[in-house]
């Protein structure tokens, strides 16, 4: 069920072990700016008992880049995987490294049997996602605050 690493140029992603996820946290920080170390990590374990996963992107052994994926099984689409989180460290962004994330996230979702990969995506990223060759879902996502 695990992808095999994709090797383009200098970048090597694989999925990070347990050990490692506290370094990816100055990495993720830059997408998700409310988190502080610990509830990152929290989080992260939380998010890992159902099957949530950080990949890291490596340029001469040095993290560059997190993924945050997820299997997803659900009535309406069948079995996806979801990509939760992205991002690029900002010294190293348009160098390929984005690009390769996905494409570990898209091998890990075929090798798992599932057909689809969504992702919730920030404004400014869109036309990152459309040059890779994704769209808009057709229906959209709504949400309420509740507490």
């Amino acid at each position: 069920m695990n992808a095999q690493p994709i090797n383009p140029g200098e970048i090597r992603v694989r999925r990070l072990e347990p050990r490692e996820w506290g370094v990816a946290y100055p990495i993720m920080v830059q997408l998700r700016p409310h988190l502080d170390p610990a509830s990152f990590l929290d989080r992260v374990r939380r998010q890992s008992q159902a099957g949530y996963e950080l990949v890291g992107a490596f340029r001469a052994e040095v993290l560059v880049g997190v993924l945050g994926i997820r299997p997803v099984h659900t009535l309406a689409r069948g079995a996806y995987l979801h990509v939760d989180d992205l991002v690029v460290d900002a010294s190293v962004r348009g160098s390929g490294t984005g690009r390769a994330l996905i494409e570990y996230a898209e091998s890990d979702a075929r090798a798992r049997g599932m057909g689809a990969l969504f992702l919730d995506a920030r404004k400014e990223a869109i036309p990152f996602y459309e040059r890779l060759g994704y769209g808009f879902h057709p229906s959209p996502s709504m949400t309420r605050k509740i507490g």
